[in-house]
Order: structure tokens, then C-alpha cells, then sequence
């Protein structure tokens, strides 16, 4: 194994997919792996910007599945994965409707595990798949049940899938963030998770996978 070098960093080739892409964290790690060299191809529910955007809403696995197939014409494969789509809103238990708790399975494990589905057959050895988890996975977070267990959910994919497709030479990770923010704004720690998003991506982390990094804001 030779000693890793500057350009080890890079990701000058690569094609970079980017779920949850138009603001927020999603948006800082496109930019950075856009900045590091990598094409990226994004999609949200707001169209985002990069070599290739769509508009993907929610539970709309036509628009998904349109997105996916632009991806393979174009450039006919997928080296990173970014799964950063999802949200909830603060509601006691006892007071979420059934069809809210189902939205928000689906917004934050349902749509993920169909995107990873679709993609993978377009990912090869030295491919990374990156998850964006919260550290409501990890700790009570009053309002934010369903959340919380979608995200540790998550974690736990995250660990089995790096099992899984680790014959395959593709790894699996994820990135958990501090607090979900009310109103909307930026996650504390967006371009910090960026910064770790760029490592996960890259041969620098070659020997990384079934982790789930934790990102503190600085202060």
C-alpha cells in the first residue's frame, strides 16, 4: 500500500448523486464535492443546481425513476451516493396522525432505501454510498419520535449494507449532525459535514466503511 498523497483528495472524474441537494446540508455537500472535482448529478424537491438537476419530489417514484435513468445515459454510472433527503416537524406522539408518521417514514427511510435501491446497479468497485443521519438517532428527542427512530433506522442500514456490498468493493457510511434547526435555516455543522463528505467520498477513506460520523458544530 503506498503512502497517501495531496491529490488523494480529489475527485476528478467521479460522478457524484446528490438527494436533498437544493438547500441546507444536502446543497453544502454537493458544492463540495463539486469543488473537489466530481460531477454532480441533483435532485430535491426544490430543483438544486449541478452538471445535471432535477426536481424529485417525495413519493413520486416516476420522477425518481426518470432522474435515474438521466443519470445512467449520461454518464452511465454512480461513484458516490449521497442520500441527504428528508425533514419532519415537531409533534408529540400522541398527536401525530397516521398518515403524518407514514410520510415521515417514507420522506426519511422509505425514499432512501428506494434510492440506494435504483442506483446501485450503476455502482462498481471503489463506489461510497454517504448517509445523512442527525443525532436525534441517538439521543430522546421530544417531538421528533418518529424522526429520531427513522434516523437510527438509518444508522442501522448503514452498518449492514457496508457488510453487504463490502464483497462488492463499495462502501457504506453515514454522517450525523447536531440538532434539527426550527424555521428551516442551516443545520449547525453544514459545511463541516461537507468537509467529511469529501473524506467518505475519496480514496483517503478507502479503509472506512460501516461508520457513522458525528459532526459537532463549532462554536
Amino acid at each position: 500500500m503506498t503512502a497517501p498523497t495531496p491529490d488523494a483528495i480529489l475527485l476528478g472524474g467521479r460522478v457524484a448523486v446528490v438527494a436533498g441537494a437544493a438547500r441546507g446540508v444536502g446543497r453544502a455537500i454537493a458544492e463540495a464535492l463539486a469543488g473537489f472535482g466530481a460531477r454532480v448529478a441533483a435532485c430535491d424537491r426544490d430543483r438544486p443546481v449541478g452538471d445535471l438537476a432535477m426536481t424529485v419530489r417525495p413519493g413520486d417514484p416516476m420522477a425518481a425513476e426518470v432522474f435515474a435513468q438521466a443519470v445512467a445515459d449520461r454518464w452511465g454510472r454512480v461513484d458516490v451516493l449521497v442520500t441527504g433527503a428528508g425533514g419532519s416537524f415537531a409533534a408529540p406522539f400522541d398527536e401525530l396522525a397516521a398518515r403524518d408518521e407514514q410520510a415521515l417514514t417514507d420522506e426519511n427511510f422509505g425514499q432512501v432505501t428506494a434510492l440506494i435501491r435504483r442506483m446501485l446497479p450503476l455502482m462498481h468497485a471503489g463506489g461510497a454510498i454517504i448517509n445523512v443521519s442527525s443525532g436525534e438517532a441517538r439521543r430522546a428527542a421530544p417531538g421528533l419520535a418518529v424522526y429520531g427512530a427513522m434516523k437510527a433506522a438509518l444508522e442501522s442500514l448503514t452498518a449492514t449494507l457496508a457488510v453487504e456490498l463490502g464483497p462488492r468493493g463499495i462502501r457504506v457510511n453515514a454522517i450525523a449532525l447536531g440538532e434539527l434547526p426550527a424555521g428551516g435555516e442551516e443545520p449547525a455543522g453544514a459545511q463541516d459535514a461537507a468537509a467529511v463528505a469529501v473524506f467518505l467520498a475519496g480514496d483517503l477513506a478507502r479503509s472506512v466503511t460501516g461508520t457513522t460520523v458525528r459532526v459537532t458544530a463549532r462554536r
